[in-house]
């Protein structure tokens, strides 16, 4: 494209200047990755923003990506983000034949929205030996804090992001308990138990005393049918809070599922005992 060119451009020089199809530039239209407006001739004008979205898509089919797969790519990125979500400073790219985000300091692939960390290798060392790309500072509670009330707000409308946002909190700060609850609830709600227990048990490692942690992967260890795991998890966050409603209940369930009567009276006495109290307080 000539520099002088001014803006907005038509779809005819858009076309011949990134040897994009017609189908994708439409379809980026349609998924609202491109916004040209209609002239009153109504012929599409591009602006320098859409040039500059468009310049992503023509790189990755330069990096030889399918056009079916970046539109699938987009699509499910589009679809996880909120509409009134700025475009400005995302950057589309590519990992070899995958297709990732860069928003910020978040770099996550949208067709799994598995959160990607950014590696180098330090030469004259050995390829085993990684290295950040560039250090990490360190991140204040305010701002992790601000970064997971962002990441709530968007569990419901964008749980892709939202789940980005969560591993990234516990990159930087791999003992944020709350992180692991969120994330490992959204992990459950759809269905994916063992990766929420092993999260649980990733976390337990930096907050070993946290009864919900215990709580919660005890509830992961029932999704993939893991009774006895279950039942250590639950006794265990009893131990830590004696108090836990939901986990006395759910335990004497459990032991009642598998023939342990004693256990599951003592359960459910303490349930209701807990429950009558809370009633009358």
């Amino acid at each position: 494209m000539k520099a002088w060119e001014e803006f907005p451009l038509s779809l005819r020089k858009v076309l011949k200047s990134f040897g994009l199809s017609r189908h994708t530039v439409l379809k980026l239209i349609e998924l609202g990755f491109v916004a040209p407006v209609k002239a009153h001739d109504k012929a599409w004008k591009f602006s320098f923003q859409d040039l500059v979205l468009l310049r992503s898509a023509h790189e990755l089919r330069t990096a030889r990506i399918p056009t079916r797969q970046i539109l699938k790519a987009l699509r499910q990125l589009r679809a996880s983000m909120p509409e009134d979500q700025p475009l400005q400073g995302m950057r589309i790219t590519s990992e070899g034949d995958r297709v990732t985000v860069r928003f910020g300091d978040t770099h996550w692939e949208p067709q799994t929205g598995q959160l990607l960390l950014d590696l180098q290798i330090t030469p004259g060392e050995s390829p085993l030996r990684f290295f950040p790309s560039r250090s990490a500072p360190h991140v204040s509670e305010d701002a992790l804090d601000a970064r997971f009330a962002e990441a709530e707000g968007l569990e419901e409308t964008a749980p892709r992001i939202a789940e980005a946002l969560y591993r990234s909190i516990l990159a930087d700060d791999p003992s944020y308990a709350h992180a692991y609850l969120n994330l490992g609830f959204m992990l459950c709600e759809s269905g994916e138990f063992e990766a929420a227990a092993s999260l649980y048990e990733k976390g337990l490692q930096f907050c070993p005393d946290d009864p919900l942690m215990h709580f919660n992967l005890a509830v992961a260890r029932e999704g993939v049918a893991d009774v006895d795991g279950a039942l250590a998890s639950y006794e265990e966050a009893l131990r830590l809070q004696p108090d836990l409603l939901d986990a006395h209940r759910n335990a004497a369930l459990l032991y009642a599922d598998t023939g342990r009567k004693q256990m599951a009276i003592r359960h459910f006495s303490a349930f209701r005992r807990l429950q009558a109290g809370k009633h009358t307080t």
